[in-house]
């Protein structure tokens, strides 16, 4: 009896949820079915992978090493079926995924140009932090994802989109406060006591932090998920926050009171890219997928200028 791509991807499951009740969910069959294939699997191999405990269980050590090659060989499964997929381009189903700083201010204008190029593509968006993104890709559940650089994983390559920059937002007397030194607005003199960052495992929130030259979260921490929570609780005075640029237009519609600085040069910013499994570089379809979403992000950069400008 040989191991199946099946058995393989229930035990992947099984691996990273730990629990054959999860596993099971993850991978849509019941629990006793998922059970079953993995007991099939040990028995095909000859050695238990993994040790049954009350409540969860445990990789052995032969787990362990097993759990590497299953995800090298489903990897390699699914560069195959994207490369068929993919042969006549950009079309058929799409699995996309996207850091949550910017799927609400990118994807309305990408999807638009997405479906005016081909109506029929299936396409299915992920929003998720990076490191679930970076999971995703490697195994072969997503396609492609945007997120932000640095990128650090040998078998993921990224295409650049565009730069966007952050700017300083909060009340207008807050932003008032802080006046107009000899050397402009710089992110180094922002005061730690004031800066509102989201939850840990943002990206956003370590670039922040970076180049506000901080090595540790400030002192006051609200736990935010989300930009627009944020935004908000900047615009009734509750500290200062950083705004990527790509977000102002969307996020100045619903807080008016919202106040916005620009950094004087280089301002910070952020570098997005379009990330894919190192196997899909030179491929068409990511060149043309690359092409649509740098053109969605020049017209939402375009409408935070507008907005930016006509702020009083």
């Amino acid at each position: 009896m040989s191991v199946t791509l099946r058995q393989l991807q229930y035990f992947v499951a099984l691996a990273e949820t730990l629990q054959f009740g999860a596993a099971a969910e993850k991978v849509h069959v019941s629990q006793p079915a998922l059970s079953l294939q993995i007991k099939a699997m040990e028995e095909a191999l000859g050695a238990r992978l993994v040790d049954r405990l009350p409540r969860e269980v445990r990789l052995t050590r032969v787990g362990q090493e097993v759990l590497d090659r299953a995800r090298r060989v489903l990897t390699e499964v699914g560069d195959l079926e994207q490369s068929v997929r993919w042969r006549d381009g950009l079309a058929g189903r799409l699995r996309l995924g996207v850091i949550p700083t910017v799927a609400p201010y990118l994807l309305p204008m990408a999807l638009t140009r997405l479906r005016a190029r081909d109506i029929t593509l299936d396409i299915r968006i992920r929003e998720a932090q990076t490191t679930t993104l970076v999971t995703g890709l490697r195994d072969g559940r997503l396609d492609a994802a945007i997120m932000a650089l640095p990128l650090q994983d040998p078998g993921l390559t990224a295409r650049p989109l565009f730069r966007d920059r952050f700017l300083l937002c909060g009340s207008p007397a807050r932003l008032d406060s802080l006046g107009q030194g000899a050397e402009g607005l710089r992110p180094q003199a922002i005061a730690q006591d004031q800066l509102l960052l989201l939850d840990e495992g943002h990206c956003l929130a370590d670039q922040a932090l970076e180049v506000c030259g901080l090595r540790s979260r400030p002192n006051v921490d609200l736990g935010a998920s989300s930009l627009a929570t944020l935004a908000g609780l900047v615009a009734q005075g509750f500290g200062l926050t950083f705004l990527p640029e790509l977000a102002v237009a969307t996020e100045l519609r619903a807080q008016p009171d919202l106040a916005l600085r620009r950094f004087d040069a280089p301002e910070p910013g952020r570098d997005l890219a379009l990330v894919t499994r190192s196997a899909a570089e030179g491929a068409g379809w990511v060149d043309t997928l690359a092409g649509i979403l740098i053109d969605a992000g020049g017209a939402a950069l375009a409408l935070a200028r507008d907005a930016t400008l006509r702020k009083p």
